[in-house]
């Protein structure tokens, strides 16, 4: 079975290696061919998966390429995690809305906007290529932000493109686990969005036993989440929410802690680093790789604990791993036709009331060989449904603005989001972009 990743030279492609080295199942990857627009990136993630598979009998073989539709020629399976422009475009979606006083995140807020809008157009001309090349694939989107670009990308593949993020598995297991339970045996009530969810409910042996974890202060000082959040927060809502949801709860936190050096602006001047030293030291690739993977994992959402004091990231949790054990698993699922459940980014149909049949939600899916089926979630309450509800509506104006080049609609985008405080504002947004980088004006919208 042939699998190809798009954003092959990207730093996270190890991971995502090794998952495959580890799975011995039938019928398994034989080829993973790796694409991307830089063959020197290219050649350094070679560099550390021939470490990786050192020791291992019969590891898949890896190939490399600069053309997409080599990439997907023949593919069972095409992990989609592309970033246009780079991190330099990202410290450009977190700068330009710091400067103006707004958060400055990379999915969420502004930053999500302009990500977004440059990133649309190059995923739909990925899909319509997979289209063509490979129509029997299955696209996994790995590719920020995710929700935005799977429902755009759905457009043209339909069911065949499903989204993922290991935020949401992340926060079951923190919370099964401090409750002393197999996170494995355990069923989620989550709802959301990317990047903007709730754990409502967790039923173990039949019982929800999310009430007794929010009652317990022991056992909440266990759960990540809910240390950022603080327990009275997380008590007061009555669900313990996504990560990323401190950027609405504590926005004027959130902007004061990454107004200094921001997430892409270390991540820049890491991975610089860490490319420089394989193409320096190649036979040391694994080890520089390694070293650099461990202080990007620390330092996740570091405002977030700094500013609360929520401690370091448990250790145990970093070493279970992310999205590449849920890419895994969902590919396992379909090629194998092993039914399970699990949190995907998919079409809502009548799955989340009071959200478009066509939008692409964040909730749990029935998967197997037919691929992912939502499933039916409980009504919403106007607190988290009104949030959703707007930031969807966000999400596929953005959509339609990359697609038609609108900066009309652009700056309706950043002016209806919630963490954008005027009109005025939104267009200065979207000039600032623009301004900031040059050498993708072309698929971003016009100046407003």
């Amino acid at each position: 079975m042939r699998l190809a990743v798009l954003g092959g030279g990207g730093f996270r492609v190890p991971l995502v290696y090794g998952a495959l080295l580890r799975d011995t199942a039938k019928p398994r990857v034989e080829e993973v061919v790796l694409y991307d627009v830089s063959l020197d990136r290219l050649e350094a993630i070679r560099h550390v998966l021939r470490g990786l598979a050192a020791g291992h009998d019969d590891p898949p073989e890896v190939l490399i390429t600069t053309d997409l539709d080599t990439a997907l020629r023949g593919a069972a399976f095409v992990f989609s995690a592309i970033r246009v422009g780079g991190l330099a475009g990202r410290v450009a979606d977190e700068r330009v809305a710091l400067d103006l006083g707004l958060l400055g995140q990379e999915t969420t807020g502004p930053g999500g906007i302009a990500y977004g809008l440059r990133t649309v157009p190059v995923a739909t001309r990925v899909a319509e290529r997979v289209a063509a090349v490979a129509p029997q694939a299955w696209v996994i989107n790995f590719t920020n932000p995710a929700g935005m670009i799977t429902e755009a990308m759905r457009r043209v593949l339909g069911d065949r493109v499903i989204g993922i993020c290991d935020s949401p598995i992340g926060l079951i297991r923190r919370a099964a686990t401090a409750l002393g339970l197999d996170p494995a045996r355990v069923s989620p009530d989550y709802v959301g969005l990317n990047h903007l969810g709730w754990l409502r409910g967790l039923t173990h042996q039949g019982h929800d036993v999310l009430p007794g974890l929010l009652a317990d202060d022991g056992a909440l000082r266990q759960v990540e989440e809910a240390r950022v959040f603080g327990a009275d927060w997380v008590r007061t809502l009555g669900a313990i929410p996504n990560e990323y949801l401190y950027y609405y709860y504590f926005t004027r936190e959130s902007v004061t802690a990454i107004s200094g050096r921001t997430r892409g602006e270390s991540l820049l001047g890491q991975q610089e680093e860490f490319y420089a030293a394989v193409r320096a030291r190649p036979d040391d690739a694994l080890g520089s790789w390694r070293a650099a993977r461990a202080q990007r994992d620390a330092t996740y959402m570091a405002e977030a604990r700094d500013v609360t004091d929520a401690g370091e990231r448990d250790a145990a949790d970093l070493a279970a791993g992310g999205y590449e054990g849920i890419a895994l698993a969902l590919m396992a699922a379909i090629a194998r036709g092993e039914s399970t459940t699990m949190i995907l980014n998919v079409r809502n149909g009548t799955a989340v009331a009071g959200l478009p049949a066509e939008a692409v939600v964040e909730i749990p899916c029935a998967v197997d060989g037919a691929g992912a089926r939502p499933l039916a979630t409980r009504p919403l309450p106007g607190r988290f449904l009104g949030l959703m509800q707007q930031v969807k509506a966000v999400e596929q104006t953005a959509i339609e603005a990359a697609l038609s080049g609108s900066s009309r609609q652009a700056v309706e985008a950043f002016a209806l989001h919630p963490l954008v405080d005027s009109v005025t504002t939104a267009r200065k947004l979207l000039d600032g972009y623009r301004a900031r980088l040059p050498d993708l004006a072309a698929v971003l919208p016009g100046s407003a």
